[in-house]
């Protein structure tokens, strides 16, 4: 007996691999390297008083900081959002699923000056928590709120399918055994998820280290307290100080991808001990 080999629309894997490598290394390999070239042309010592400096230290560790706790944050109410998108029917599911989308679809800068206008001190919410001693805008706080409000979709379109696939007879079966909603949601439906939520929560975390559209307006910009490091790079930019602003986005770039390659660790790790492929 002959095989017919079946033929495939797609080119073939040779062809297919090179031009994945092509462009990738156009879009994404090259420009990553000359940041590191460029900034090589510095010596150590000018590389280590820019990335040590206090107002750099200072803008890492907001940027950072406030990314995590947004995303932090994100993982919990997002959960809860895919599991009553994924899991009920009700009026106006899909205009609420579409609002969901939004900041994906929304001009990051559109974002900003709506946050702004909202959390300000005469903002219809900043207003009242202006009076109670919170201050919501140019501050912290106003940063973690815009940075919640862009990492939000990325937790919620990674967790929804996997709660939409998960068979309710699982739950069923943890329920006439004995279980508990408690000992059903950690024992059947936790460790399912837990791969899809790391997935999310580095998702979000990734997007809100970069984000500087929506947060320069919120933020204040006070250098070594309210400036993040985009903003930083951006006025080393307009200062010309070329190699100083690829020195911050060196060191952005690398814990970033730390952060990235262990939060990805642990999805395989997670994976595994639950028998996923």
């Amino acid at each position: 007996m002959f095989l017919l080999k079946t033929r495939n629309s797609l080119p073939g894997f040779n062809l297919a691999l090179g031009y994945t490598v092509f462009y990738l290394s156009l879009i994404v390999l090259i420009p990553l390297s000359l940041l590191f070239f460029k900034t090589s042309t510095m010596g150590w010592a000018a590389f280590s008083e820019v990335i040590f400096s206090h107002r750099t230290m200072a803008a890492y560790r907001l940027s950072f900081g406030t990314a995590f706790v947004a995303s932090c944050i994100n993982v919990v109410f997002g959960f809860l959002i895919a599991w009553v998108l994924a899991r009920y029917k009700f009026p106006g599911k899909r205009l609420v699923d579409a609002f969901i989308d939004l900041p994906f679809a929304l001009p990051t800068a559109v974002a900003g000056i709506a946050l702004t206008a909202l959390y300000s001190s005469n903002g219809w919410v900043g207003q009242y928590l202006y009076k109670m001693g919170i201050q919501s805008a140019y501050s912290t706080l106003g940063i973690t709120l815009a940075l919640i409000f862009i990492g939000l979709p990325f937790i919620v379109r990674t967790i929804e399918p996997i709660l939409q696939d998960l068979d309710p007879e699982l739950e069923e079966a943890a329920a006439s055994l004995g279980a508990g909603r408690w000992l059903t949601f950690t024992k059947v439906i936790f460790p399912v998820i837990l791969p899809s939520l790391l997935t999310g929560f580095s998702l979000a975390f990734a997007r809100c280290i970069g984000e500087y559209g929506s947060v320069v307006f919120i933020a204040g910009n006070m250098p070594g307290k309210t400036e993040i490091a985009p903003l930083l790079i951006i006025t080393k930019l307009e200062q010309y100080d070329y190699t100083g602003a690829t020195a911050i986005a060196v060191v952005m770039l690398l814990v970033s991808f730390l952060l990235l390659a262990f939060t990805n660790f642990l999805q395989w790790y997670t994976a595994k001990r639950i028998g996923m492929n």
